[in-house]
C-alpha cells in the first residue's frame, strides 16, 4: 500500500480531485503554500493499493501538463528619479505537479 502526496496548483486542483474521485480514488485536500514562490497549491493525499499508482499519476499527469503562458510584468516607475521602464511580455511554464510517494505500514479505516 502506498501513501501519495500529490502538490497541484490551485487552478488544477479542481479538476485533478474531479478526475481522481470519478475513478473511484479516495482525496483529502489541504490547502497550502509555496515556500519558493509564495503561490498558492493544494495539497493532496491519497493512500491505495500499489497496482493503482501509476494510474493515479497518469491522470495526474493528464490534469497538471505544464504549459507555456505569456505573462506581462507591471512597470516600475520611480518618481525620484523620473524613470518608467516598459513591460516585456515573458513566456513562462505553469502547471506540473510534483508527486510523493510513500510505503503505508498501516492503514485502517473505519
Amino acid at each position: 500500500m502506498k501513501l501519495l502526496y500529490i502538490i497541484v496548483r490551485d487552478d488544477n486542483e479542481s479538476d485533478v480531485v474531479s478526475h481522481l474521485t470519478k475513478e473511484g480514488f479516495m482525496i483529502t485536500k489541504l490547502a497550502t503554500t509555496g515556500g519558493f514562490l509564495k503561490k498558492g497549491n493544494t495539497t493532496l493525499m491519497s493512500c491505495m493499493e500499489d497496482s493503482v499508482v501509476e494510474q493515479c499519476i497518469g491522470i495526474i499527469k493528464k490534469e497538471c501538463g505544464e504549459r507555456k503562458v505569456i505573462t506581462v510584468d507591471m512597470p516600475v516607475s520611480m518618481p525620484q528619479a523620473q524613470l518608467n521602464f516598459a513591460t516585456v511580455p515573458t513566456k513562462i511554464e505553469i502547471g506540473g505537479a510534483t508527486i510523493i510517494v510513500l510505503d503505508v505500514v498501516r492503514f485502517d479505516k473505519f
